[in-house]
């Protein structure tokens, strides 16, 4: 992409960190969404159904070099898009903790995968051109590494991130709709099972890790407060566990959570629904209620 200010071509690669950062954060901020192409997932790519990984979790099939990719243009883009599982095993949980897994797990990863399909909806799947900024946008949708809450249900965790999603902030993405078919996404993800979730969690533990850098760099000032740093470094940890735990568990786990979170939409919807036919019989009574008066 170029643009053209004052008949002088200038390309996005001749831009600064900081130009780009900006450029990106107005992406981000619906100031130039007219004028850039929808981001679509890699989750809705044919690769995201043959991600291949060993029994401890690595990368069974890794990705050819940029020049071999330049040379076999078969495919080339998919390979490219689908994020990298992990580079090294992923220890057993017993070995992460000695304690049992929750079972409020399955609630938390729901609530994880929104806010990492959000993040990426929202920075037009370029996460690395601002990823302090995106981990803020992942802290404040996601209940779970945000305020280090515990769900209980799917229900609960949905109904906060779509809370967040519809605040003034984000609403220039489309709102409440927006934000429904961002549940559309984590379904997705689930369908494809563990591989794709791991390499999912993956992505969001390199955003994590990355922001963390920024964070180090940027002055206090421009940190929103005092514990920001330290809520990344808790939500980094977070991120890795859950992965682990996902890596673990047995497939048909997805297809069953991902039957109960398109349950909750479903219900979402009726609500939404109901609310509007609602609102148009109290502002048609309320109407017919000044008529009455008038005469």
């Amino acid at each position: 992409m170029s643009i053209s200010p004052l008949g002088q071509e200038i390309s996005f690669d001749d831009l600064s960190l900081e130009e780009k950062k900006r450029f990106h954060r107005a992406i981000a901020y619906g100031e130039l969404s007219k004028m850039i192409k929808p981001w679509d997932p890699w989750w809705s790519k044919p690769s995201a159904r043959n991600i291949c990984l060993s029994k401890e979790g690595t990368q069974l099939v890794q990705p050819l070099p940029d020049q071999e990719l330049l040379d076999d243009d078969i495919g080339s883009d998919e390979l490219s898009e689908v994020p990298l599982g992990p580079e090294i095993p992923l220890p057993p949980l017993s070995r992460l903790s000695s304690k049992e897994p929750s079972p409020l797990l399955t609630v938390h990863l729901v609530d994880i995968l929104y806010s990492y399909c959000f993040t990426l909806r929202l920075y037009n799947g370029d996460w690395k051109s601002d990823a302090l900024g995106s981990v803020m946008v992942v802290l404040s949708v996601s209940l779970v590494l945000g305020q280090g809450a515990q769900p209980e249900t799917v229900l609960e965790a949905l109904s906060h991130c779509l809370e967040q999603v519809c605040c003034p902030v984000y609403r220039h993405m489309g709102g409440l709709q927006f934000g429904l078919g961002v549940i559309d996404d984590v379904i997705s993800l689930l369908g494809l099972g563990t591989p794709a979730l791991v390499c999912a969690l993956c992505d969001m533990h390199r955003l994590i890790q990355e922001g963390e850098k920024e964070a180090k760099s940027e002055r206090p000032r421009k940190l929103r407060t005092d514990g920001t740093r330290s809520a990344i470094k808790l939500a980094e940890r977070r991120i890795y566990f859950i992965t682990c735990w996902v890596h673990e568990q047995p497939e048909e786990a997805w297809f069953s959570l991902a039957a109960i979170v398109r349950a909750e939409k479903t219900s979402a919807m009726e609500f939404q629904q109901s609310n509007k036919s609602e609102n148009l019989n109290n502002k048609a009574e309320v109407k017919g209620k000044s008529l009455i008066q008038e005469f």
